[in-house]
């Protein structure tokens, strides 16, 4: 498996081998720990370590299957040995945002059957989109509150990979909260189980426990267009 971190969101350091390098500067490893970027959630940075010299890493992506990612700086060659070291702090915001979302898009789905039309997660902030036809504060501060109680109950969560006949026949076709649904190239598929809660199909980076995401906080909502309301979070800073 190219990406392990759909397994392990929490590795901050691997040893890899490069198997490509296109432009200098753009190297494609045997295994990777760093995310690319998709799904609404940002890529990871950090350092590749190789032949003594370090390079920053400022943007990975995955392209015809590879995940490519590029560094600072030229020098590396296909067959080096590299250390990789993620901006775990990055990560880990980035972590607590994407399973803050997960839960809150399960409460108002629960609730009104809405679908997440778009999202975006950033390191202070989040916007979800939803097919709902109404907007009311009032009841979007309930669904936070309703998420905010997951959370403090403590959910363990799992991930686990399926091939895609196997996933659909836990959670159905659609696998997914997402509008447009589950690309139908993805054949390997990874499965957020939030313990006691709720099963969907993702490929993000994860908590293991819902009580590390902290207390979302309410920002704005706004209306998007016909049957489109856009709720905007963020999280308390620390988490005890």
């Amino acid at each position: 498996m190219k990406a392990p971190y759909l397994l392990d969101c929490y590795k901050k350091e691997f040893d890899a081998q490069v198997t490509k390098v296109k432009e200098g500067v753009f190297i494609t490893l045997d295994q990777t720990y760093f995310y690319p970027i998709g799904g609404g959630q940002p890529y990871d940075t950090g350092i590749i370590t190789s032949n003594g010299k370090a390079y920053k890493v400022i943007f990975v992506k995955k392209e015809e299957g590879e995940i490519i990612h590029e560094i600072s700086d030229l020098g590396i060659k296909e067959g080096d040995h590299i250390h990789g070291t993620i901006d775990w702090d990055r990560r880990y915001i980035l972590m607590r945002y994407h399973t803050a979302a997960h839960i809150l898009s399960e409460v108002i789905s629960k609730a009104t059957g809405a679908l997440i039309t778009g999202n975006q997660l950033e390191t202070d902030k989040a916007r979800i989109d939803f097919s709902l036809e109404n907007y009311d504060k009032e009841k979007i501060l309930e669904y936070i509150a309703q998420a905010n109680q997951i959370i403090k109950e403590a959910h363990p969560i799992h991930w686990s990979l399926l091939q895609r006949k196997e996933a659909e026949s836990i959670l159905g076709e659609k696998m997914t909260s997402l509008a447009k649904g589950f690309s139908e190239d993805i054949q390997e598929v990874r499965i957020v189980d939030i313990e006691g809660f709720g099963k969907e199909a993702c490929g993000g980076t994860h908590l293991k426990n819902t009580s590390e995401v902290g207390e979302i906080l309410f920002v704005k909502a706004e209306n998007k267009g016909k049957n489109n309301r856009r709720i905007v979070i963020t999280l308390e800073k620390t988490v005890v």
